[in-house]
């Protein structure tokens, strides 16, 4: 069976971005961070996004023209890895990404069922969703020293209670609180 994990980078006051346009920008991270990523999204069984989220890491489908080895890297093993996107709005997905419209817990449930890894959630309002129907089994918070002040909340509403797991340092300016529901 595979263990769902809803990660993400935020801010000290708990955002994953500033609102910016139609998606969240929250500062890049360092060298030792983003290789972090890099490592972590390449040891994935799949991502499960939901739409907006899905669209702003559209941007890897293409090797960046400029950056370090761990970007293109990074690029690669995005663009290899399993994607469901959850959308009733899209029509169409890239490649190695399959649409889902209907039955969240049906399908999500089901990768988690036939699976065996880490499939990672991306989107706060999609692992809110996933929370609900208690399928998410972590929550990685990488703080950042940052306050935005308002934006996007890591947390898109209640949560079970949740106990604390681990606590990392991770490269030059974060830590991840690694949570279990309770």
């Amino acid at each position: 069976m595979a263990k769902l994990v809803f990660g993400m980078m935020q801010s000290l006051d708990g955002y994953v971005g500033s609102v910016a346009g139609d998606h969240t920008v929250l500062p890049q991270p360092g060298p030792a961070l983003f290789r972090h990523f890099y490592e972590h999204v390449r040891d994935l069984t799949g991502i499960v996004y939901g739409r907006r989220m899905y669209e702003v890491m559209r941007y890897w489908d293409e090797d960046p023209p400029e950056g370090s080895a761990v970007r293109h890297d990074f690029a690669a093993a995005w663009r290899s890895q399993r994607k469901w996107v959850v959308s009733r709005s899209l029509k169409s997905v890239g490649p190695n990404a399959t649409l889902v419209e209907d039955d969240l817990e049906a399908a999500i449930g089901g990768l988690k069922a036939r699976l065996v890894g880490e499939i990672s959630v991306s989107g706060p309002d999609l692992a809110r969703s996933l929370t609900d129907l208690g399928l998410i089994d972590e929550y990685r918070l990488y703080f950042r020293p940052f306050v935005l002040g308002r934006g996007k909340p890591f947390f898109a509403g209640p949560r079970p209670p949740l106990r604390l797991v681990a606590s990392d340092p991770i490269g030059e300016d974060a830590i991840r609180l690694t949570y279990a529901p309770a």
